[in-house]
């Protein structure tokens, strides 16, 4: 390490269905958060470190910004807040594709109340026919803010990536790397095992199921040839229970099959995935219930 290493926190934040979590993983280089083309898809701070020869980036991605209406989204949004604190620069990622609206503008405010510089990132420039718009879009943006750089990307394609890369390291403050170099993450593999399944669920139902999924692993056992987990994926009623099992089963089958694969990829071992499906009522309503979901508190049995 040289005298001029750099390291620092970078909290993205934007609207629901920005990219942020796809951004996070593209920046990263590998899958630490989950993607889904629904709303409020990321529910906690992720974390997601990248380390090269001059400097050690901490992302921290967040939940969408939206209206607080239950104490599941209270939470998020407390999320949200905290990731603002204490950063060393902030990542507004906004749709590219999508024109500039009132929803926007509470974005902008709530990060320029940080007073951390921060970086316009307009992503999902591959949608865009016409690349002209960008201009007249960063205009509105800059009406109401200054940012430190506007970036166009597209975390899909990668476009922009190391344009936004180094203007991150331009930013960040010298200073010593917080994580050893093989670090990635702060999730367990157990939180992200159950991410992995409620993703699954988020891409093969639809309607009302994906905001009234939850995902508790109960049980993880590892073994020199196999790792087994045992997990439940918790509804909100039974008409939702009826619809992740499927016909005979086919759509727990299948969303098993998909989440064992990604875990089998991820993790590197094989995994044996047993899931079981349970109606919880209100659950988004329960504090005890969201503790236990929080990684950071989350219950289960553990047996190695």
């Amino acid at each position: 390490m040289n005298d001029r290493f750099r390291s620092g926190f970078v909290s993205l934040v934007g609207r629901p269905n920005t990219g942020k979590s796809t951004l996070l993983n593209a920046l990263v280089g590998q899958k630490v958060a989950i993607v889904a083309d629904k709303p409020q898809t990321t529910r906690t701070s992720i974390q997601g470190v990248v380390t090269r020869p001059e400097a050690q980036i901490v992302f921290v991605d967040t939940p969408g910004i939206h209206k607080a209406d239950s104490p599941l989204n209270k939470r998020m949004m407390d999320t949200v807040r905290a990731a603002l604190e204490e950063r060393d620069l902030l990542l507004l990622v906004a749709d590219a594709a999508r024109p500039f609206g009132e929803e926007d503008r509470r974005a902008v405010d709530l990060v320029r109340k940080s007073g951390t510089p921060v970086v316009l990132v307009l992503n999902k420039i591959d949608l865009l026919k016409e690349k002209a718009r960008l201009l007249p879009l960063i205009s509105q943006y800059k009406e109401i803010h200054e940012f430190a750089d506007y970036v166009p990307v597209s975390a899909v394609k990668g476009d922009g990536l190391e344009d936004l890369r180094q203007a991150i390291l331009a930013r960040l403050p010298e200073g010593p790397a917080y994580f050893p170099e093989d670090y990635v993450t702060d999730q367990p593999e157990r939180y992200l095992a159950a991410e992995l399944i409620r993703e699954k669920v988020l891409h093969a139902t639809r309607k009302e199921v994906p905001h009234a999924v939850a995902v508790m692993v109960d049980k993880w056992e590892e073994t020199p040839t196999i790792t087994r987990i045992y997990a439940t994926i918790r509804v909100e009623r039974e008409g939702q229970k009826a619809i992740v099992i499927g016909t005979g089963g086919a759509m727990l089958k299948k969303i098993g099959t998909l989440a064992r694969q990604e875990m089998e990829r991820l993790f590197g071992v094989r995994i044996y995935l047993d899931l079981h499906v349970r109606v919880e009522p209100g659950w988004r309503e329960k504090p005890a219930f969201l503790n236990a979901l929080d990684w950071r508190t989350m219950a289960g049995e553990d047996d190695f």
